[in-house]
């Protein structure tokens, strides 16, 4: 049943393949990543910024829990695929089976433990005096949607690489439509302020969960068996190092936010801006820029199943026009996300309310420097995921860690000290120049090592042609 379903992987033309994989995949992550815009928009227009501030406290506590299950998740999507293009059936049922049981396990414990550190945590997320009560309200209901948000986003990148893309996007595209409609009855008519917000989006995560839970349930290259939930070390050793850019990826996002916070109120509290507007502003701004990383990530995630199966097929010269392809597109989202960054600004930030001048200010600098390399940036991200969907994690993750943790974090510390609340945001465009020139160092490497397979096959094959003949 499992070569049926894929063979297609390595017949159809790259082009349409990546339109059917990358589109629902896109549109699952942008609406993934539209759960916290929505609600900051509601939140700026019912509260205030210093509500839109709160959320940007809290919103560390969900990329550590997204960087869980894309731990668990995409590692066990990139092995399905894998052991699909080998015609590994055991493996494949096998993988999906402990990610149910590591997701489910994992984020249960991670909603006791965040509840255990609250208020040292909030703290060091960057909470202040103005917006701590805010965020405390926002955070005990938000709290009770993380074992929703991580099963429904691990069991999403297993969904599309059994090839159900469409299935991944309309799951998580009811669950926003859930917060979209329950948002503005809770914070304008039921007058709930923040708890309003965080009860609207753990309503829509809950339908999302229980949507990818009724998917296992029809899938269609594997079947769960009672073995399938039987974690193994050799298992494990397999499938999470697959994943494990993506976990670094979002807990390297984590950690530049809680520096960033951190400089921002610090530094800004001795600027003209104060510390809550630098830290409101730079919290959109990140959020927004999520946005874009979402249709990035998306064209590359969408793409990791037909490049995992036909480089598992060893079918290499597919893999390399799936690549070129890929980039293409992600230069053009880079493209055009530059212009709207550098261009309208001020039309942006207005979606999350209208405030005074030095706000204003502020968004307007902090959109056409923090995002002023976007397309860099982009070209890099896509890359690193390119590279996980090979099977290459050590190579994967060192990208994912250069431009989001080794440059980001110290840049974000140190040009501050000289530039003021300003200089924080030079530390993204800076770490995209020289994460790009890496990923391009990497890519460049990996191609080579394509080509030398593909003359050992072509010299294997006129070996086996010749004694073929004498015989």
């Amino acid at each position: 049943m499992s070569q049926n379903v894929n063979e297609y992987l390595v017949q159809e033309p790259v082009g349409r393949l990546m339109l059917k994989f990358s589109v629902p995949c896109i549109m699952s992550l942008l609406v993934s990543a539209l759960y916290n815009i929505v609600d900051q928009i509601f939140i700026g227009r019912g509260v205030g910024y210093l509500g839109n501030g709160a959320t940007n406290v809290v919103f560390p506590i969900t990329v550590i829990a997204l960087a869980l299950a894309l731990l668990v998740g995409d590692g066990c999507a990139a092995c399905l695929s894998i052991c699909q293009g080998m015609k590994n059936a055991e493996g494949a049922h096998k993988s999906v089976g402990s990610a149910v049981v590591m997701i489910t396990a994992g984020g249960l414990l991670l909603t006791m433990i965040f509840l255990l550190v609250k208020e040292p945590m909030l703290a060091g997320f960057g909470a202040t005096e103005n917006n701590i009560a805010y965020a405390e309200e926002y955070f005990q209901y938000i709290i009770i949607g993380i074992p929703f948000f991580m099963f429904a986003n691990a069991m999403n990148s297993i969904i599309r690489a059994d090839g159900s893309p469409q299935f991944a996007m309309l799951s998580t595209l009811a669950g926003c439509m859930i917060n979209v409609v329950l948002d503005p009855v809770a914070i304008f008519v039921l007058h709930w302020g923040m708890m309003g917000a965080a009860v609207a989006t753990v309503a829509g995560q809950a339908v999302s969960a229980l949507l990818a839970v009724y998917y296992l349930f029809h899938t269609k290259s594997f079947r769960l068996q009672k073995s399938s939930f039987c974690l193994s070390a050799g298992l494990l050793k397999k499938t999470l190092p697959l994943g494990i850019s993506s976990f670094l990826t979002q807990v390297s996002i984590v950690a530049i936010m809680i520096v960033m916070n951190n400089v921002l109120v610090f530094y800004g509290a001795r600027s003209k801006y104060g510390a809550d507007i630098p830290l409101t502003v730079v919290g959109i701004v990140m959020k927004v820029f999520q946005i874009v990383i979402s249709v990035v990530v998306g064209i590359a995630a969408g793409a990791q199943p037909i490049v995992g199966y036909n480089y598992g097929a060893g079918l290499y010269g597919r893999v390399k026009e799936i690549f070129k392809k890929m980039m293409l597109a992600e230069l053009a989202v880079g493209i055009v996300s530059c212009i709207g960054f550098e261009c309208f600004p001020l039309k942006i930030i207005g979606l999350f309310g209208s405030e005074n001048g030095l706000y204003n200010e502020f968004a307007v600098l902090s959109f056409r420097v923090f995002l002023g390399m976007i397309i860099l940036c982009c070209l890099q991200k896509s890359a690193s995921i390119f590279l996980q969907s090979l099977g290459k994690p050590v190579l994967s993750m060192s990208l994912s860690l250069l431009r989001d943790f080794v440059l980001s974090v110290p840049l974000a510390l140190i040009l501050p000290g000289i530039f003021g609340v300003t200089g924080a945001l030079y530390s993204a465009p800076a770490a995209d120049i020289v994460s790009f020139a890496a990923a391009v160092f990497c890519i460049y490497h990996v191609f080579r090592e394509m080509k030398t397979e593909e003359r050992k096959k072509e010299k294997s094959l006129k070996t086996s042609v010749c004694l073929s003949i004498l015989e």
